[in-house]
């Protein structure tokens, strides 16, 4: 296809180039460089460039679009501008930039002016800056991905959402652990009376079916009826059919034009409702805050109470499930790893006198097994390709190490945390599993430089400030639970010799999915 494309007059490159941004408009985070090349031919690319320059006066890389105002690399294709180069390397391109344009720039990317901080020193300025908004952002996804419109205009409502947090700490997420580590250990119980012959999963396929059972059951109960697995079972299928859509949902595409996404989240949405929230036995009490303050804002049948309740338990699963495969994987492909946790759980649990039978871990208790922790945090730095965004709600000077810059409202502001998971200067062969890089002298390590000065934010799987995920404490404590069970009673084996790697689909948007799944075995320890 190049080879004819190179004859075309710059006119019709110019023409063939705005069909293919048209096309691509709406699918900004999911098309690669190579389909572009193939769309649009790589040999009239720059002359392409030449013409658009030309005409649309589009200022040269690097220029700022105003005095004072960081360096903006625009990039040639209108519209998503840089991000297929973003995109096709993320880290490679921001280094690029860096060494050219210093810690402090604005990409054009999908249509938007977002101004990038690398340097984590500098962090705090969007922490701070009462003139950055992050729920103008947020109530723009919950609008476009679950269909929740009163969020958008009463601050109330989410004011009181969010004062429910407050029941997934303390003794609350105590109570919830101690719901979850039970209703792990009925899950498996089936698995524990078998004889000592090997079973075989898909790992994403097992851990995504028993995160989902065991979260819901755990924050939303279940139902006495006999119809309860079924429930579940359903609940789960059209759950994984729509945050398959998801990073469609949150971009510009229309609904309509995700084939049966709509029908998929009407149906969810009224497994959700008031009226079957009602049927459902032992809510947590974070759910059932939830669901009192929903019942002041809306009538019992208006079906919008179930949207927030389908957003509530996507929070809850959407980054815990990915997580609890990439620990497990990495687990399985670093047998050293495996062993020196299977000997810390081992000790614990011997040393607490739970050498057999059911198992008891308070959260003080999962707290003290450093290399589990240090193991999910690595796992965390490594798969984490999330954005910390913010709105520019009005014109603001950000001040930095460098001078002074001037941002202008209706742009956006970002922190890209892999920058600084994946700094040698950080983390010493940033690419490299290691399981205690977390752990020193057989504790906790949480002291990390950057250009000598200590860093204060060195991991951010979880965002900050007011994004801050709340659910973290229980997810992060979930897959300690979850590993204590398998590595307590199971032998675990890898049966594949493929190498798997991130799946980009959900860039920028929390903890990337595996590019394939993997065939592992596992069976009752004797």
């Amino acid at each position: 296809m190049t080879s004819l494309l190179v004859f075309d007059s710059r006119e019709t490159q110019l023409k063939r180039m705005n069909i293919f941004v048209r096309k691509v408009k709406h699918q900004l985070l999911h098309i690669t460089w190579n389909q572009a090349i193939q769309e649009i031919g790589e040999e009239q690319a720059e002359g392409a460039h030449q013409l658009y320059t030309s005409r649309a006066n589009i200022q040269e890389p690097g220029n700022p679009r105003g005095p004072g105002e960081p360096p903006l690399i625009k990039g040639w294709l209108p519209y998503f501008g840089q991000a297929l180069k973003f995109k096709k390397d993320p880290l490679g391109f921001l280094r690029t930039l860096q060494k050219q344009h210093g810690d402090i720039f604005t990409l054009l990317l999908g249509g938007k002016y977002i101004t990038l901080i690398l340097n984590p020193c500098q962090y705090q300025l969007v922490i701070k800056n009462h003139k950055l908004s992050f729920q103008m952002f947020s109530k723009k996804i919950m609008k476009k991905v679950f269909s929740i419109q009163k969020s958008m205009e009463d601050d109330d409502l989410n004011d009181e959402l969010h004062e429910s947090y407050q029941l997934l700490q303390g003794k609350s997420l105590d109570v919830l652990m101690e719901n979850t580590m039970q209703n792990l250990q009925q899950l498996f119980e089936t698995q524990l009376c078998k004889s000592a012959d090997w079973d075989m999963a898909y790992l994403l396929t097992f851990c995504s079916s028993v995160i989902f059972e065991i979260t819901f059951t755990t924050i939303y109960g279940g139902f006495l009826a006999d119809d309860r697995k079924k429930f579940i079972t359903e609940l789960q299928d059209d759950f994984f059919k729509f945050d398959k859509n998801f990073p469609y949902l949150v971009s510009d595409i229309p609904i309509e034009l995700l084939g049966n996404v709509r029908s998929i989240r009407k149906k969810l949405i009224k497994c959700l409702t008031s009226e079957h929230i009602a049927k459902m036995q032992e809510l947590s009490e974070v759910v059932q805050m939830r669901q009192n303050i929903l019942e002041k804002y809306y009538t019992f049948k208006d079906t919008e109470i179930g949207a927030h309740h389908l957003g509530f338990l996507w929070a809850s699963v959407a980054n815990t499930i990915p997580t609890t495969f990439w620990v497990i994987y990495y687990l399985l492909r670093h047998p050293e790893a495996m062993a020196a946790l299977r000997d810390e759980i081992d000790h614990l649990l011997q040393s607490t006198g739970q050498k057999q039978g059911s198992i008891h871990i308070t959260r003080e208790q999962l707290d003290s097994l450093v290399y589990l922790e240090s193991t999910i945090l690595e796992a965390l730095r490594l798969c984490s390709f999330s954005s910390i965004i913010r709105f520019v709600q009005e014109d603001l000077t950000l001040p930095s190490e460098t001078g002074d810059y001037r941002l202008r409202k209706g742009d956006f502001i970002a922190i890209f945390p892999p920058f600084v998971h994946y700094d040698p200067e950080i983390f010493e062969a940033p690419e490299e599993f290691r399981f205690d890089r977390f752990t020193e002298n057989g504790k906790k390590k949480t002291t990390f430089f950057k250009r000598g000065k200590k860093l204060r934010y060195y991991l951010l799987p979880f965002g900050f400030g007011a994004s801050k995920c709340p659910g973290r404490f229980l997810a992060v404590n979930e897959i300690k639970q979850l590993l204590v069970i398998l590595l307590t009673y199971f032998d675990l084996e890898i049966m594949d010799d493929k190498l798997i790697q991130l799946d980009y689909s959900r860039f920028l948007f929390g903890i990337q999915y595996p590019n394939s799944d993997v065939l592992f075995r596992y069976k009752v320890r004797s």
